[in-house]
């Protein structure tokens, strides 16, 4: 299982700077192994050039490093709170990728304008809160975490796969790393579409709740109908 979530992971952080996300070494994602309570996670500040099996670092959930030879990224405390708060979460991806970090950096969700957003999220991307001095001062990673948290005392994490971190940036999350990719691969798409929405049409308001419901239950949930059934031809 761990070389299996090792691969993975390597395999998702170097796709994330293939995919334009990541630009010098601003990114990374991990996944959890929930059995053995154990993360594995990019380096800090090591180019994605320069990552292979052996460079990944493994945590446990208080942090301390079990595995690996470099020091773990320095969000690593933000990741570990997550997995703690939301369970059923195996990956998360954390990018400063351009349009979404706009929106982080004004402190404004991505409201939901159209059926590509309500593909994957279910209404606005959140806004997690600023940190005050003293979180900043006394924990500043951890503390992101439970800001990230804190906002989704009254959200579904599975209905609402990211959260931008303001004045930061965004981070996604999945059923493993790969999926937690591919959610800040679509926030960031939703992202531009939303700001060159708002450009043409400042005063639009959101999409119409039917609309939302109908593509976000096509693709998620017991009733999807979205994709490939298992066992169909070509699934």
């Amino acid at each position: 299982m761990m070389k299996d979530l090792v691969d993975q992971v390597l395999a998702a952080n170097l796709e994330l700077h293939r995919s334009g996300l990541a630009r010098l070494t601003w990114g990374n994602v991990s996944g959890i192994d929930r059995d053995r309570g154990l993360v594995v996670i990019k380096p800090s500040g090591v180019a994605y050039a320069d990552l292979t099996r052996d460079a990944l670092a493994v945590v446990d959930l208080e942090g301390r490093v079990v595995g690996g030879r470099l020091h773990p990224s320095s969000d690593t405390p933000t990741h570990l709170a997550l997995y703690r708060a939301f369970p059923a979460i195996g990956g998360i991806t954390h990018t400063h990728s351009v349009y979404a970090t706009m929106f982080a950096q004004a402190c404004r969700e991505i409201p939901c304008l159209g059926t590509t957003h309500a593909d994957q999220f279910f209404g606005p991307v959140p806004l997690a809160r600023a940190l005050t001095p003293e979180e900043v001062r006394d924990d500043y990673e951890r503390n992101t975490g439970r800001a990230i948290v804190e906002r989704f005392a009254s959200l579904d994490p599975a209905a609402t796969p990211g959260v931008l971190a303001a004045h930061h940036g965004p981070f996604t999350w999945g059923k493993d790393p790969g999926a937690s990719l591919e959610n800040s691969i679509a926030l960031e798409a939703i992202a531009e579409m939303a700001f060159g929405t708002l450009a043409l049409a400042p005063g639009i308001g959101p999409i119409p709740a039917h609309i939302l419901d109908k593509h976000f239950s096509r693709k998620h949930g017991p009733g999807a109908y979205y994709g490939q059934k298992r066992g169909s031809p070509g699934a």
